[in-house]
């Protein structure tokens, strides 16, 4: 491997680590730079495992032999080793999961591959916290979904803290970004892009008519989509008129409602359920 001991903070070789808690400029960072970070050999062997093409490697002395065994083959990634204290200073944090990597990021797929066969499929609107996206990417590859799909402005999933709550699931579920949900420019909007494939879209939302879970399970479409929206606003209302139905999750105790993630994994463990 191309090893290099660093003991500089300032070394330019680490500037893609550099301020990982800076969420704004990760944001611009990352998806326009072409690349995200898998943090620890778990991730980072699932992301290698999807295909995924490392840039380079940072590390401590002591993590090297896994670092070697994980980048067999990839003898020109560079792998630079550093002191856990020039680790926390490039990053921003205690680096304790043995390693980090930059990442090549893959391209957006087209939204037709990504549903071809699927036939149970998790849309998350506009879900600002990575670790409520990670978390429902680990739910949706748990609980038996067979594609992700996120809009324009939902938090990136390959963001560190949502690859890390995944635990390298959204390496695993096939996913990609929707368009809006109606047509623009002469484009075909999410909701187009969803019918056309044969899926039925099912929103969790708080509205009077909607239908107990228990309920919509009990027939459910051939494909269906499971809208699930933010936790502050829920979902838009052109989310609300691009359904084909509106299900609720009952609820006792005085709780309206699940986060997201949980309320997704209710959602998608009742559907496969009922379809043994």
């Amino acid at each position: 491997m191309r090893i290099a001991r660093i003991d500089d903070a300032a070394d330019e070789r680490l500037a893609d680590y550099r301020d990982l808690t800076d969420v704004a400029l990760r944001r611009v960072m990352e998806p326009r730079g072409g690349l995200y970070m898998a943090e620890s050999s778990k991730v980072l062997a699932r992301a290698l495992a999807a295909g995924h093409e490392p840039r380079s490697v940072l590390t401590a002395e002591k993590w090297l032999p896994e670092v070697e065994t994980l980048l067999s083959g990839r003898a020109e990634v560079p792998v630079y080793v550093v002191p856990d204290a020039v680790a926390e200073a490039v990053t921003g944090y205690a680096v304790h999961r043995g390693m980090l990597a930059a990442m090549h990021r893959p391209a957006d797929r087209p939204v037709a591959d990504v549903l071809r066969g699927a036939r149970l499929a998790l849309v998350l609107e506009d879900i600002v916290d990575h670790t409520n996206v990670g978390a429902a990417f680990r739910a949706a590859a748990g609980l038996g979904a067979d594609a992700v799909l996120v809009t324009p402005r939902c938090a990136d999933p390959l963001y560190r803290r949502s690859v890390r709550v995944s635990m390298g699931t959204v390496f695993q579920v096939p996913w990609t970004r929707l368009p809006e949900w109606r047509e623009r420019d002469g484009e075909p909007g999410a909701a187009a892009l969803l019918h056309d494939a044969g899926f039925r879209i099912a929103a969790l939302a708080l509205v009077d008519d909607a239908v107990a879970l228990e309920d919509f399970v009990d027939d459910p479409p051939e494909r269906v989509a499971l809208l699930m929206g933010s936790e502050g606003h829920g979902l838009s209302r052109h989310a609300l008129a691009a359904a084909d139905a509106t299900v609720t999750i009952p609820m006792a105790g005085g709780v309206d409602s699940l986060n997201v993630a949980s309320a997704a994994a209710v959602a998608l463990w009742a559907l496969r359920h009922a379809r043994r």
